[in-house]
């Protein structure tokens, strides 16, 4: 399937996971301060509710407008230097930014259009990183890598970033984007230390077909031209649609999502109006909800070997249930915090075992392509989730809204059970060595 490349060794794949895992953390330390900084720019820059929403809106934009190009990028053209030209659009997005910032001169427009720079360097970076760990790591070592990086994420966009994103704003505007552009800056440099191949591997029938056309005569049909970007989006698109397994996976991970950002758009309101917290206790039950991410990825390959694969991926629907159904029952505090535990947790352990299947089941060459529809299929459902929970909420009440959610979850128990069977996945992994 795959090009005459030698696979890494064990130590190689364990080098490249602690240059990725750096590269991640460093990325998405910075990633969480972006995402506080022009948020809270644009508070001073406009008083507008819809002036301030569009300005993140950019920042999350090119997932839906991008994504499937992207794709299509990241399986053309090497990997790393996708890396690089991502960073490289964060550092001339962020020191046209700096300047303006320091003559007082930020405005909407301006804080959008360097959202969707960084936007669309996200999805770069995201895409090209996960097709990349296949070819750098070896078979046995992938778990561990996507464990490491998931956690990564978590940790450094979702609490580290933010977190000290305020207290670089806090210092000054500018330092926080100059600490910011340093960061991509050192992250780019990083990625020097990769050893491998930064290419998707080329199938053996396209080597093969290329060999024959060289020695082909004049006379002979001429080779097939190589497929347009648009034939290639069309073809990820159908890969994931035929393959049941990953079909399913996409489908249940949409539903999942949705819930995701149903959760976060309406636990903000819901907590102060139902359950009537303090500041403090907001705080703990969103920290609970990334301490669970952290706690999946530090155990996810030992409850794999307890459980199973297939019954730790279950975890996240049984975690993302209570995360909708416990708001719908019950106004405590630590009960609603230990259902966010969960599904964090839950949602981490489904992370790294689906892109463990993913990279063992679809060709290298195809990755790229499957990573960006992957995630438009989930990153995409978080603000249709987010708009669905607005109207239901205005139609059937806070409560309700948490348990049409939670029902949509349990919809997705019978597919779950009845494709994602032990047999499936052995052969997902068996599907490789053969």
């Amino acid at each position: 399937m795959a090009d005459s490349a030698a696979e890494p060794s064990a130590r190689q794949g364990t080098r490249n996971t602690v240059v990725l895992l750096v590269f991640t953390a460093i990325t998405n330390l910075a990633d969480g301060v972006t995402k506080i900084a022009l948020p809270l720019l644009a508070t001073q820059a406009s008083g507008s509710p819809a002036q301030v929403s569009a300005v993140s809106l950019t920042l999350s934009l090119p997932w839906l407008l991008a994504a499937l190009h992207v794709g299509v990028l990241v399986d053309r053209a090497d990997r790393r230097r996708l890396l690089w030209a991502a960073n490289g659009l964060r550092l001339l997005a962020l020191g046209a930014l700096i300047p303006v910032a320091a003559d007082g001169g930020i405005t909407i427009p301006v804080l959008c259009a360097a959202g969707a720079v960084l936007g669309v360097a996200e999805v770069i970076a995201l895409t090209a990183a996960s097709a990349l760990i296949p070819a750098l790591t070896p078979p046995e070592g992938r778990e561990r890598a996507n464990a490491w990086i998931a956690g990564a994420e978590t940790v450094c966009n979702e609490f580290c970033g933010p977190f000290v994103g305020g207290l670089l704003l806090a210092a000054g505007t500018g330092l926080a984007l100059g600490v910011t552009w340093v960061s991509y800056l050192a992250a780019a440099f990083v990625l020097i230390l990769l050893a491998g191949r930064f290419r998707a591997a080329r199938p053996a029938t396209a080597t093969a077909t290329v060999a024959a056309t060289a020695t082909a005569t004049a006379t002979e049909t001429p080779a097939p031209a190589p497929e347009s970007v648009n034939q290639q989006i069309a073809g990820g698109l159908r890969y994931l649609w035929r393959n049941v397994l990953l079909r399913t996976m996409a489908l249940i991970l949409t539903v999942l999502c949705a819930c995701w950002g149903a959760w976060l758009a309406l636990m903000p309101l819901f907590a102060t109006d139902v359950m009537d917290v303090t500041p403090r206790e907001y705080g703990a039950i969103l920290s609970a909800l990334g301490i669970g991410g952290l706690v999946g990825a530090l155990a996810v390959t030992r409850v794999n070997r307890l459980f199973g694969r297939r019954w730790v991926m279950f975890a996240d629907l049984v975690g993302t249930f209570a995360m909708m159904a416990v708001p719908a029952l019950t106004t405590s505090v630590w009960a609603v915090a230990a259902a966010a535990f969960a599904g964090g947790m839950g949602g981490t352990l489904w992370t790294v075992n689906s892109r463990t299947i993913a990279q063992h089941l679809v060709p290298d060459g195809m990755l790229g392509r499957y990573n960006a529809v992957s995630r438009l299929f989930s990153w995409g459902a978080m603000p249709i989730g987010a708009g669905l929970m607005g109207l239901l909420a205005e139609w059937l009440g806070l409560r309700l809204a948490f348990a049409v959610f939670a029902a949509s979850v349990a919809v997705t128990i019978l597919p779950f059970l009845r494709v994602l069977t032990r047999h499936a996945l052995a052969e997902a992994f068996a599907e490789e060595r053969a």
